[in-house]
């Protein structure tokens, strides 16, 4: 057979293949946002409230707390590793923060809510990184001891936020630059997470380990101290987490963020990262937080139930993850 008369159909067929393989990344690369959009574009025909200012910078208030738990979360994903104790956390640096605000200044009472926070998390980091232990069982155990402290400093009862405290619920409830302040603090946090993974080289290590951990350690570098590192900023984002929902509700509350560590976990997931580590980024997961937030809405306009929400929401959830594995079933 003649060379020449199959080289250029040879040769179309491996372009062919280029521009599908081209496609098709991109469509892995974006369907997170394709997602959002058609959500958006669902709840404009649920309701005309939808895009007005005031509704939007309600979504964006709502979602500021998962946001920046999100962030540390998506961290320690990264490294293979996972931290159930995020929304207990949060509830510890809301009810220090409140606490401490009328006897010692709203400084000092929102550094040592973020010193906890950071307490907290290098427990979990140290028993994680150094002894090795699961970090599904040492965060589920963290858990339940920042719970219980927040309901011990605080009685079981919320704590109210006085007068000295009046510039954080100023913050809390105001905008900046047509921004709400608890919505520039979550941009702010995904946008110093976006440079940590990215450009800065703790974070390529960070998203190396979770690729392949045993390779980065003979490589020399010290594995455990970053791994450490990633569960100290988890608990601070927490803490901080918790701060701002102090801002917003003017007390602070033992029952903050209870079950928000499962909202975050799939807020992180939704965004396209893998539980084994290695694979996500902070605009995805930005992504993610996002199209939680929309579809809360979309139900609360279309006034679904509570008990009804839970169910739509697993539903909707478990459908967005699948379709991110969706390329993946399709390759086998």
């Amino acid at each position: 057979m003649n060379p020449s008369a199959v080289t250029p159909d040879s040769h179309r067929s491996q372009s062919g293949r280029a521009q599908a393989r081209h496609w098709w990344t991109i469509a892995r690369r974006f369907n997170t946002v394709a997602i959002l959009i058609v959500l958006v574009i669902a709840a404009s025909f649920v309701s005309d409230d939808f895009f007005s200012v005031p509704n939007l910078a309600n979504i964006s208030r709502q979602v500021a707390g998962v946001g920046i738990m999100s962030v540390g979360m998506l961290l320690v994903v990264l490294t293979g590793g996972i931290d159930l104790s995020v929304g207990s956390i949060a509830a510890l640096g809301s009810v220090l923060s409140a606490m401490l605000i009328p006897d010692h200044g709203l400084v000092f009472a929102l550094c040592a809510a973020l010193l906890v926070g950071a307490a907290c998390g290098l427990v979990s980091g140290v028993l994680v990184a150094w002894f090795r232990l699961t970090p599904f069982v040492v965060t589920l155990a963290m858990m339940t001891v920042a719970r219980g402290i927040a309901m011990i400093v605080s009685n079981g009862s919320p704590i109210l936020v006085d007068d000295a405290g009046q510039a954080l619920l100023d913050f809390g409830r105001h905008s900046y630059l047509g921004i709400p302040g608890p919505t520039l603090v979550m941009l702010i946090t995904f946008v110093c997470g976006g440079i940590a993974l990215n450009r800065m080289r703790a974070g390529r290590v960070v998203r190396a380990i979770g690729s392949n951990e045993e390779a980065v350690r003979l490589s020399g570098v010290p594995v455990a101290r970053h791994i450490l590192g990633t569960y100290v900023a988890s608990g601070v984002l927490a803490s901080m987490a918790g701060i701002i929902s102090t801002s917003r509700a003017a007390v602070g509350a033992p029952t903050v963020g209870v079950g928000d560590e499962l909202t975050v976990i799939a807020a992180v997931v939704i965004g396209g990262a893998s539980l084994a580590g290695g694979k996500g980024g902070a605009l995805n997961t930005l992504m993610g937080v996002l199209i939680l937030g929309v579809i809360g809405n979309i139900m609360n306009l279309a006034s679904v139930p509570g008990y009804h929400q839970q169910v739509v929401m697993g539903v909707i959830i478990v459908a967005a993850v699948l379709s991110q594995r969706g390329a993946r079933f399709w390759r086998r």
